[in-house]
């Protein structure tokens, strides 16, 4: 169980994601936003719109285990998702959007739970039973751990 401090600290980083994220990614024309991070993974391009997606799942999913006794949370395919037009070749301005209003929500939402609300749970049929806790530790790091694939590209294509 995290301490509210901690619980608070992760909500910073959170916080911080969407700026991180387009410092990350200025300057980048279509060709780097459609170079992939490695041999055989996504583009900048796909990183970025699988953020917006992925937050906005997981923010949903926050709602459900406030709102609902024990949800069972619905899976995807983000690697398909990826695959998809919007995913592959839309404008990552729209993404970028997303992320910036929905960490503001989602990140107030989480600052202002009481204490008890942190160990309310769901199941993922994947990863078993799951907390906010859990949910907050995975997604103040998520965002991150992309900014750090797109920084590391960025340094080693020189750009």
């Amino acid at each position: 169980m995290l301490t509210p401090q901690e619980r608070q600290e992760m909500i910073a980083r959170m916080r911080k994601l969407p700026e991180i994220l387009e410092a990350a990614v200025k300057g980048l024309n279509d060709a780097q936003l459609d170079t992939p991070y490695g041999e055989g993974k996504w583009t900048v391009r796909q990183v970025v719109h699988h953020l917006a997606d992925s937050h906005m799942q997981a923010s949903a999913r926050v709602k459900l285990i406030l709102t609902e006794d024990k949800p069972t949370f619905k899976p995807y395919s983000q690697n398909e998702w990826a695959k998809l037009p919007d995913s592959m070749k839309a404008p990552i301005a729209p993404s970028l959007a997303i992320l910036k209003a929905l960490h503001q929500r989602w990140c107030d939402l989480l600052a202002a739970l009481p204490e008890n609300a942190w160990q309310r749970s769901a199941t993922h049929p994947e990863r078993g039973v799951v907390t906010l806790d859990d949910q907050l530790r995975v997604y103040s790091r998520h965002g991150e751990n992309h900014v750090d694939q797109i920084a590391r590209l960025r340094t080693a294509k020189g750009w």
